[in-house]
């Protein structure tokens, strides 16, 4: 059992440098990149695009043009927009980007970096990828977390049901509900828990974004109710009880955790009832 789990520890190694290194090329190969999302933004510009690459002034618009260098046109045919563009400017961009380097260093490079957790800048965010993970991270592991702990307790006791009653009609209907839900997309079935309950079209049950109530209209109608003396000007977690915290982020948490689910939630019901049988 140990060497088993040491050899399937150890194919991981390979697949993910198999994973990254295909998508390494995916992304080499595409159409667009950072280099020609700057010269979009530089195209017909002057201080205020070029200032942050060579910090030109004055008449750096006229600057970058290439005024008939040789080699102009082959590298400026590279780039989608570079047309016109002062060559040795282009080589700047490359240079800034790191695609001044061949394709086998720039991956060697990367590997490098992510092993230092070094993910680079966004170049849409204009800031830190780490920064822009550490941001989003707690809000995806609570996400993750409840989901898969819903599901469990949901699909595990419903399969062993289901395959004690294999072929009744119980087992008849909860398939043919739990194949329907399954056929659904997600993002399909997420948007239609915001018209049905969420202030789209029918009710306003749930909200809309957000893991805590921001402001005192934001807070459900329950807890409103339950705390008439509350101040309506001051944030609601300053003054609210911590078991109407836990209500109100669950309330928050629930929409997103049922859309999540869905698919997860057929997938491991039909797999404990098959398992259940096979034992």
């Amino acid at each position: 059992m140990a060497a088993y789990l040491l050899k399937r520890l150890l194919l991981i190694i390979p697949t993910m440098l198999g994973i990254m290194l295909i998508s390494f090329a995916i992304i080499q190969v595409a159409p667009g990149g950072p280099v020609e999302r700057m010269i979009a933004q530089l195209t017909g510009t002057d201080v205020g695009a070029t200032a942050r690459i060579g910090g030109q002034t004055g008449d750096s618009g006229r600057s970058l043009q290439q005024g008939g260098q040789p080699g102009a046109d082959s590298l400026s045919s590279k780039y989608r927009g570079a047309q016109g563009l002062d060559p040795e400017f282009i080589k700047q961009l490359e240079k800034q980007f790191g695609f001044d380097k061949p394709a086998h260093e720039r991956f060697f490079l990367m590997m490098m970096n992510y092993l230092k957790f070094d993910f680079g800048k966004s170049y849409f965010r204009d800031t830190s990828v780490l920064q822009l993970i550490k941001e989003k991270l707690p809000v995806s592991i609570s996400l993750g977390i409840w989901m898969t702990l819903i599901t469990y307790l949901i699909s595990i006791p419903l399969g062993i049901r289901k395959a004690v009653r294999d072929g009744e009609k119980f087992d008849t209907w909860t398939s043919g509900v739990l194949v329907v839900g399954y056929a659904i997309p997600g993002f399909l079935f997420a948007v239609l828990l915001i018209v049905m309950l969420a202030g789209g079209s029918f009710f306003q049950i749930f909200p809309l974004r957000g893991l805590t109530s921001a402001s005192w209209q934001e807070l459900p109608q329950f807890i409103r109710s339950f705390n008439p003396g509350a101040d309506p000007s001051a944030p609601p977690w300053s003054w609210l009880p911590w078991y109407w915290k836990v209500f109100d982020y669950f309330w928050h948490l629930t929409l997103p955790i049922i859309a999540m689910a869905l698919g997860a939630f057929t997938t491991m019901t039909f797999l404990t009832k098959n398992s259940f049988l096979d034992e």
